[in-house]
């Protein structure tokens, strides 16, 4: 229950999260999740079935679809989530084809944010929005969020090198029909963490190799007057929507990925350098090399 009423005590374990995460980044570690989410169990081929061709899969997807819509519904109404504002919604509702979002990182209900976007959008009607996700989350998260991450609409990666490659062929097929693919480029979530984290290259290897547009969406926030059971201010979320980045088909793999993921990291940059009005620095600290003569 969330409530809108002072609470003077803020939960140990978040206030742990926040300095992991202070210190992560004066390390450089931006791809390391700071959250204590259960040990990964690695997930093997016969395991997973990211189409969902198999019929209890099937009804076990509707099932969790239903579930993760009204859990939705009820977080908004209940101001658990809180989104305050959106732009460039029509770069979205406007895409014909298939497309990956990539978004930052910083809660697990953001990826419920970019569901109701995605719905807003009014592409739900005629699309399906799949959820890139964490190996762990998949094979070791137990209770609601387990029974979601496990039969929604969801693409976890693996560290089996054969799972990864049903997993590449199954992103192909969805962005080919014309689907959606949710991916945070950061890889990692770090909780409330306000400014862009560098990129990885996968998703805009899926993108060049399956001919698609990156469509980034940035979310920034403020305060709420609302508290949580954590003692923390429930955040307001700002949506930014930016023109989709499509591969270059004169230039190679490499270059494409290279390309995509610096126009989405400087994208993200401005937004983030405008709606807080500083420049996007972190606390790293560089070592120094002592070159001996």
């Amino acid at each position: 229950m969330y409530r809108n009423v002072q609470v003077t005590e803020k939960s140990q374990e978040r206030i742990e999260i926040l300095e992991k995460i202070k210190q992560l980044e004066k390390e450089g570690k931006f791809d390391v999740d700071a959250e204590n989410d259960p040990p990964t169990i690695e997930l093997t081929p016969d395991n997973v079935d990211y189409l969902k061709t198999k019929r209890t899969n099937k009804w076990k997807n509707k099932f969790a679809n239903k579930l993760g819509e009204r859990f939705l519904d009820a977080i908004i109404k209940d101001n658990k989530l809180i989104i305050k504002d959106v732009e460039g919604l029509e770069y979205l509702s406007e895409m014909k084809n298939g497309a990956i979002i990539t978004c930052n990182h910083f809660n697990p209900f953001d990826s419920f944010t970019i569901e109701e976007i995605f719905s807003l959008s009014g592409q739900r009607k005629k699309k399906k929005l799949y959820k890139v996700i964490r190996e762990g989350n998949y094979t070791n998260f137990p209770g609601f969020y387990g029974f979601l991450f496990r039969n929604a609409d969801t693409l976890p990666l693996s560290s089996n090198t054969r799972t990864m490659i049903k997993f590449m062929q199954a992103a192909d097929t969805i962005l080919k029909r014309g689907d959606f693919i949710l991916i945070y480029p950061e890889q990692s979530l770090w909780w409330n963490y306000e400014k862009p984290k560098p990129l990885k290259n996968g998703a805009y290897k899926i993108a060049t190799r399956s001919n698609v547009p990156v469509i980034p969406i940035f979310i920034t926030m403020k305060d709420s007057n609302i508290i949580g059971e954590d003692g923390f201010p429930i955040k307001e979320y700002y949506v930014h929507i930016e023109k989709p980045i499509y591969p270059d088909v004169t230039l190679s793999e490499k270059e494409n990925v290279e390309k995509m993921k610096n126009g989405n990291f400087e994208v993200w940059k401005n937004i983030y350098e405008e709606f807080y009005g500083i420049p996007l620095e972190y606390t790293t600290v560089k070592e120094e090399v002592n070159e001996e003569i």
